[in-house]
Formats: C-alpha cells, structure tokens, sequence
C-alpha cells in the first residue's frame, strides 16, 4: 500500500512530538510508497516461467491461501522484495488484453482505497502512469501526492505476456522502483502469473521504515507463520516483511478483480473488498460501505480523458 503524506507548517512543537511527526512522516515516504508498486529486477522469459510453474504447481495447490497462490518477501542487500505466483482461471489471450494496456493498469490499481487518480500520459518515448496517493484513505485528493511510472509492454504474445514499471528515484533516500507482471497460459482456460517488485533505499530510509513500523505499525502482520502464540494459534510475520506481503496480497487481489470484471467498476470494487475481507487479520481496514463510497468518489474526480 502508497501511504504518503504531505508536509504542512503549523504551530510550535515540543521536541518528542516533532520527533513523533518527523518520523511518522518519513516512515510514510520510506516505507508505503516504496512497497506499494515495485517489482523484482529480473524476469523470467516464456520458457523459464513455465519452468517455475511446474516446480510450484505442487505447491499452489496446496496452497493455504483462499485461492492457488504462493507469497514470498525477502529483505535484499539495498532494500525490499516481494513475489507473488498465482493461478488465474482466465485464458491467456483474456490476461493479456486485460493487463497489456496502460489506461487498464490505472482502473486495476485504483481498486486499492489509497490509491485516488490514475492518468496514462502518452510520450513519443513510452507512456507514463501518474497515480496519486493519499497517505490515509478519508484524506482528500488534494492532499494525494503524484507517483510517476514509466510503463512499458515488453511481450505480448498468445504464449507470453511481460509489462513493466519503474521509477528511478523517490523520497527520502529510497530508488530504483520496479513492478514487473508475466502470465503464461496453463491450458485453454487458466494461466499462471507472476507478479513482482522490489525497491532499494538507504540507511536512513531503512532506520526510519522500521521505526514507523515499530511505533505505529506493530500489531500488523503478514501471512508467512513464524511459529506459534502461547495460545496455539498461528504467529505471523510483522515487521517490513509483513508490510511488503499486505501490499503484494492487495496489488494481486487488484489485478485478479480487474481481470474478473475489466468493464464494470463496481463489480470488481466488491470484488476487491470481498477478497481482501477474507484476509481480515491481516486487510481489514474499513466497512464495505466507506470503502464502496471512497471509490465513487474517486471516479467523479478523474481528470477527463
């Protein structure tokens, strides 16, 4: 999930609260944004991605998750990392006219509640996407900030789909943003996907994601168990890698609702919501009802086209 936040001046502070401000603020930048759309720095090409389908078919199929579907997070050496494999029950030629398109990306990645406007801006150079994000979901679009991507379809093939995103630099000592989607098909009627990002930062971006997880963020969780509570139920992960599982699990959930119902919103906006309720440790953040209301609201604050 993008949590951002913008500055504002106000009245004097004490110290402790201005530390409290600071860091909060820059655990927004370091942490959400970077997590939020990023992608793994290298791809499979057709061949080693049906190779990687048939190592993990076991695996997705025992899944534990509500659907075929295996989630990895890693700490790199300069940053973060997430992976997601899953099995869609769509043909291949359905994935890729649903995801090849860059104006259908900003429809998939609006179903997130931070994420408020999407514009495509074409360039004789590639395209754009520009998502604005608001930090916290009742924030207003005027308090989102702007997050440009440069989007590019590498393959597009009835065996292979390969797009791509990145960003170079961000806020607060944080770089090198990259999300990557593939989809080869399993058969006539399902395909497999892999969905990865991975962003790097610096010593201050990483002191300060985990501080802001620490104080603010430390009774959320992910979904790999670590062992158990002292009452016997599952312990989950927390921590950076916890964030960087909520997030990879709510961006595939996206794109499986998108490609679910590519040209009716409110059906995939239920979608969304119903899919992530049956996480709801780790994604429960509202009612349907405010999350349902957040999303009209945003559509009839789109630039136009």
């Amino acid at each position: 999930m993008i949590r951002l936040s913008r500055y504002h001046s106000g009245s004097a502070r004490t110290p402790a609260q201005a530390m409290d401000r600071s860091l909060s603020r820059i655990g927004v930048f370091a942490v959400a944004m970077a997590i939020s759309l990023s992608a793994a720095s290298s791809v499979a090409s057709e061949g080693e991605l049906k190779t990687q389908f048939d190592a993990l078919h076991a695996q997705l199929d025992a899944s534990t998750f509500k659907h075929p579907l295996l989630l990895q997070s890693s700490d790199t050496t300069n940053g973060r990392k997430g992976d997601v494999y899953a099995i869609v029950d769509k043909p291949i030629q359905v994935v890729s006219d649903a995801l090849k398109d860059s104006a259908h990306w900003c429809e998939a990645l609006l179903l997130h509640v931070n994420n408020r406007q999407c514009e495509v801006t074409k360039k004789p150079d590639g395209e754009t996407i520009t998502l604005k994000v608001v930090r916290k979901h009742d924030q207003p679009v005027a308090a989102a900030f702007s997050v440009p991507f440069d989007f590019r379809l590498v393959d597009s093939t009835p065996r292979h789909l390969e797009v791509g995103m990145s960003s170079t630099s961000g806020p607060l000592g944080t770089s090198n943003y990259r999300i990557t989607l593939e989809a080869v098909p399993i058969n006539q009627e399902r395909s497999f996907l892999h969905f990865s990002y991975a962003y790097e930062e610096n010593f201050l971006a990483r002191t300060a994601t985990e501080a802001y997880l620490s104080i603010f963020g430390s009774t959320k969780v992910g979904f790999t168990v670590v062992g158990k509570t002292p009452d016997g139920k599952p312990d989950y992960i927390k921590g950076t890698r916890g964030l960087v599982e909520r997030n990879a699990m709510r961006y595939f959930l996206a794109i499986d609702a998108y490609l679910a119902a590519p040209s009716e919103p409110q059906t995939r906006w239920n979608a969304w919501y119903s899919a992530t309720e049956l996480y709801p440790h780790q994604l429960h953040e509202m009612d349907r009802a405010t999350y349902l209301a957040a999303k009209l609201e945003d559509t009839r604050t789109l630039p136009p086209k």
